[in-house]
């Protein structure tokens, strides 16, 4: 998506749900855009599984300052695993790091024609890195290439978010933020609409 496009889903979804229309009204647009550096949104996104995002920051600024900020898949593959553990990363993190650059490496990752791949395609291709799970590359998907209609339902931003802002008296389950987004009319702009979701949390913790 580029900016017109994000307009654009903004309105469809001010449009048609009026609940989310309020988190717009109070959060402003839409600050979702493509970013290029593909590997390095990778590793960040491994590097921070299952944290906090402060914790996650915290490590993740540790790791790449550990590079110099400039990453490759060479380097990591050379660097001891004693080295990566003294940065915050977890046993399992620095084998999950290493394959993803192995995988680079040997050709089964390739960055150059992503913009030709769906959405599907590109999980199917990445899910085969261990620790890439669909979680991580729906991340990657919104918040690296920009695409416009993921829905990570297993988020759970994404479902606190909705409880919060659709007055639910529990967290929901994937059926149910499903069906709350085809009341909605959320397609072909669920990224959009997660964004939003993630706002809400954010606006929920200033009013507290």
């Amino acid at each position: 998506m580029n900016s017109i496009e994000i307009e654009k889903g903004t309105n469809h979804i001010y449009k048609h749900d009026k609940k989310l229309a309020r988190i717009i009204d109070l959060t402003g647009k839409c600050l979702l855009k493509p970013r290029k550096s593909y590997y390095i949104s990778l590793l960040k996104a491994i590097v921070g599984q299952q944290l906090s995002i402060t914790a996650a920051r915290a490590i993740n600024t540790r790791f790449l300052a550990y590079f110099n900020n400039d990453p490759s898949a060479e380097k990591i593959l050379n660097t001891q695993d004693e080295d990566l553990r003294m940065l915050g990363l977890s046993r399992a993190k620095v084998k999950y790091v290493k394959d993803l650059s192995s995988s680079i490496l040997i050709g089964d990752i390739h960055f150059s024609n992503l913009k030709n791949k769906s959405d599907n395609k590109i999980i199917t291709e990445f899910t085969k890195v261990k620790g890439i799970g669909i979680w991580t590359v729906q991340m990657f998907l919104i918040f690296t290439l920009c695409r416009p209609n993921v829905l990570p339902v297993s988020d759970l931003g994404i479902r606190r978010g909705t409880m919060l802002v659709y007055g639910l008296k529990n967290l929901p389950d994937e059926k149910k933020i499903f069906l709350i987004a085809k009341k909605n009319n959320w397609a072909p702009f669920n990224s959009i609409a997660s964004w939003y979701l993630w706002r809400s949390l954010e606006l929920n913790d200033k009013t507290q």
